[in-house]
This record gives C-alpha cells, structure tokens and sequence, in this order.
C-alpha cells in the first residue's frame, strides 16, 4: 500500500495549479491522470485579472503574461441595430492584470513545470474510492486498475464536470445541460491578422452570439453560441463539418471579418459542445467538502463560459486551497487527519458562495444575451443588464483570491 499526503485526481488546470501551490507551502502531492499525457482539450482560454492574480501566487503569470496580447476593451455590437456599446478591461489594481487569451497547453505545461517529475502519474485509472476512520477523522483509500492501494490524508477531485469524487463522495448533483451550446476555435493568419487587440463580441436577436478576441498579431480566438432549439438534434463532431454550419447557416448576419477569421481556423482547434452547468444552490447547501475529501474546478463548479470564469475560478480555488494547507503546514510542519478535515472545511467555506455566485453570474449573462427578439427581452438586455448590470457582472472579474504563506518565513520565526 503506498502512503501519500495528498492526492489529486486530474492534471487538467485545477489539479496542476493545486499541486503547485501545495507545493509552494511545502507539501509534496501525488496527481493522478487517466490519460496518456497533459489534457489539452480545447485550445486556447481567457484568462482575467481575478486568474492573473491566482498565477501571480502561484509564481507562474511571468511565464506567460508577456507571450500573449493583452485585451484592454470589449466592443459589443448589437447586429439589428447596429448600435456598439464599449466595455473596459483595465479597472485592474497590478500592472498586467487584465484580459488575455492563452494557449490552454502553454498554461498547463508552465504549470507542469513547476512540479517535481514524480508527481504527475500518468495513465492510471483509479477503480474505487473509500474512506476509513482515523483517530476521529478519516483517511482515504484509492484503489487503481493495477491492484494498488493508495492510503492518502487528503483527496482532492479535479477531474472535470463529470467528477467521480463529486458524484460518489460528496453526493454533488450531476451538471445539467443549460439549453445552450457553443462553437471554439483558434484562427491563425501566419502573415498577420493587423487588427486591433479588442474583443469583439455581436448579439443578434435571433438568440445568437458570436466573437473573437486576439492571442497575438497572428492568432485569434473565435467562438459562437446559441440555444439548443437553433441546431435541432445535435451539431455534427466533424470539425470541417461544424465550420462549415457556422459559415453557411450561423455567419450569415454577422460582418464578414467573422466569416474570415473562422474560415482560417485550424480544424484541430475547432469543438462543438453543449454548456453543461451545476445549481448555485448545489453548491450552497450540497457537500462541497466531506471529512477529508474536497473538490475543485470544473468539478466543483462546472458553469457556462459567458463571463470566462471556468479556469480562473479553477486558479482561485488552487490558492485558496495552498492557503489553508500552508497555514496548517506552518503550524506543525506534517499534516495530521482530523487538521486536513477542519482545513478542507475552512476551503469550503471560503469558495462555496463565491463559486454559487459565478455559476449564476454567468448563467444569467448568457440567459439575458440570448434571450430572443421580444419587447421585454430586449429591454432586460439593452437597458437592464448593459446599461445597469454589466458593469456589476465584471467587478466579479476583478477579485484578488490572495497570496499563499511564506512557511519558510513562519519557520524562521517560530525559530
């Protein structure tokens, strides 16, 4: 039976980012993940102040701050009306914290990086999950496809929206489907675009919206959404396939810079899915955290991508979690089972309203700019939520989780 502190399941972003920061206080965690090598499903992400923040404790935002364009302003189009409305990005309290879009597999192997080589465990599939009572408190035992038995202080489940330890540990609803879906891909010009760094974002009244945003001078992130009721059944999984839909059935009313861009995409960049999502209140009166046994990322908080929170909530959680750990490590300098329960709790604690808060920001963002063509939606959308409540929805981009703690610094003292 092998012993380890902590195990994570899952080297996608929440699991790497936790690994660091556990690292950074001085605790060595064991990641396990069913795949052959890092997941990079998707390519590319939006990260906001509220996630350079996170990477800034982390000690990874220098790695790639400089790589990617920073997006300063947002102009949204209403396509009926032709009316453009202008939203700032630089309400930021640190040089650099503001919107960029990264490279999903740049951000993980900068995470990855930072880990001893020993903690990613590859291509191991984990069978069962039990917990054992310890002292009054409990201990968690992993069994993997291969017969062997890992005995851990902590388990921490960031596999994803289909999260097992969500599902089976902590009793968490599964995702639900929000009635949405949405088109991605990466458009790249090897000549150079020669646009401007702005995210340009257009709603249609037909329950549409559609964007891009740059990386650099020659790449650029692109994306579509839409009620399930536009695409009936399903969207074909052939990227050629789904191009070829947004361009001859979706782009249609959209300026033709749109249909440009996506007609360059990478077909490897392009996916088509729908937007799954968990009840805030799941998360408010659910099981977020049970004895030694938490979740995080998607697989705590799995939301709709209309304000970009998905990794940068996955950041956050990674530091809140670095934070309670290092405050109990400073203290004792080993962690201790019935300690690791109190800290997963004080975790909990600390994220469950803040998470409800993004899943039903989002929802509602997405709801509202989708809502259709009637006289009541349109005045919900142009005169209550971009006039009134938009600027509201963005403070939520601006939120500083905090540094993790010095222990070296804690130890020194106590010396």
């Amino acid at each position: 039976m092998e012993e380890e502190d902590v195990v994570i399941l899952g080297a996608g972003i929440a699991g790497l980012a936790t690994a660091v920061a556990l690292k950074r206080v001085g605790i060595r965690a064991l990641v396990i993940e069913k795949s052959e090598g890092l997941r990079a499903t998707g390519a590319t992400l939006s990260l906001y102040p509220n996630g350079w923040f996170a990477m800034d404790a982390l000690g990874v935002s220098h790695k790639l701050i400089n790589l990617y364009s920073p997006c300063k302003r947002a102009y949204i189009t209403n396509v009926d009306t032709g009316a453009t409305r202008e939203v700032s990005f630089t309400r930021a309290d640190r040089s650099g914290a503001v919107l960029r879009v990264v490279h999903r597999k740049a951000l993980l192997e900068a995470l990855a990086e930072e880990l001893p080589k020993d903690t990613i465990r590859f291509s191991s599939k984990l069978t069962s999950i039990r917990t054992k009572a310890q002292k009054g408190s409990s201990i968690a035992l992993i069994q993997m496809e291969d017969g062997t038995t890992i005995r851990a202080k902590a388990l921490i489940g960031c596999e994803g929206v289909h999260s097992v330890v969500a599902a089976r540990c902590l009793g968490l609803t599964v995702p639900i489907n929000s009635g949405r879906w949405a088109v991605r891909g990466l458009a790249r010009f090897p000549q150079g675009h020669g646009l401007n760094h702005d995210f340009q974002q257009f709603v249609t009244a037909g329950a549409k919206r559609a964007g891009f945003v740059p990386l650099n001078d020659k790449e650029l992130y692109w994306f579509l959404t839409g009620k399930a009721t536009l695409i009936g059944k399903d969207m074909a999984r052939d990227p050629k396939v789904i191009q070829k839909e947004v361009i001859d059935k979706f782009a249609q009313d959209l300026p033709q810079l749109y249909t440009v861009i996506v007609q360059h995409s990478d077909l490897s960049t392009i996916t088509w899915a729908p937007m799954l999502h968990r009840f805030p209140w799941d998360i408010i009166f659910g099981n977020v955290s049970k004895g030694n046994i938490t979740v995080a990322g998607d697989a705590m908080h799995p939301m709709t991508p209309d304000i970009g929170q998905n990794e940068c909530a996955a950041l956050e959680d990674a530091v809140v979690l670095g934070q309670q750990f290092g405050e109990l490590f400073a203290q004792r300098s080993r962690l201790v089972p019935l300690e690791v329960a109190q800290a997963l709790t004080k975790y909990a604690q600390k994220r469950r309203w803040r998470a409800a808060g993004l899943i039903a920001t989002s929802y509602l963002s997405g709801w509202v700019q989708l809502g259709g063509s009637g006289w009541y939606m349109k005045f919900l959308r142009d005169v209550v939520f971009y006039r009134l409540l938009h600027n509201k929805v963005l403070d939520v981009i601006h939120y500083d989780c905090g540094k993790l703690p010095c222990v070296s610094s804690c130890r020194e003292l106590k010396n």
